[in-house]
């Protein structure tokens, strides 16, 4: 059995966009992708304005925190989706790299947020139809 692609949201602190992405793609993937984010430096905490948006979207994000980014999924990625980190963000030979130029939610109010984050579901939710087109598995 094949295994589902993997996607992995990277940006500097892991407190808001890439973990966004991740919970919204994991959401709609619906356990048809494996799906990580990191931070190249974590924050010491998530953006509450984020988890606010994310919240009143249904999306529970009670047990998460800023994650480092790791070699080992780094190396396990099929996709890397950098947000923001420029060259804070390591390059890894061999994957398949999106840029994806979102405003960084950091201080901003949950009204403010809120555009940011529909941003992103959009794009994840295109980046799910394109991986899922690309494997088959509709």
């Amino acid at each position: 059995m094949r295994r589902p692609p993997v996607v992995l949201f990277l940006c500097v602190h892991n407190a808001g966009r890439s973990l966004a992405a991740r919970l919204l793609l994991e959401h709609h993937a619906a356990g048809r992708l494996d799906v990580r984010s990191a931070g190249s430096e974590p924050a010491a905490a998530l953006n509450p304005s984020v988890l606010a948006v994310l919240a009143e979207l249904g999306l529970d994000a009670s047990r998460e925190f800023p994650k480092p980014l790791t070699e080992r999924d780094a190396e396990e990625a099929d996709v890397v989706v950098t947000m923001g980190c420029g060259d804070s963000c390591p390059y890894y030979p061999g994957k398949r790299y999106l840029d994806w130029e979102i405003t960084d939610p950091a201080g901003l109010p949950v009204e403010q947020v809120r555009p940011i984050v529909a941003e992103i579901d959009r794009r994840v939710k295109e980046l799910l139809e394109e991986l899922l087109a690309e494997t088959g598995s509709e």
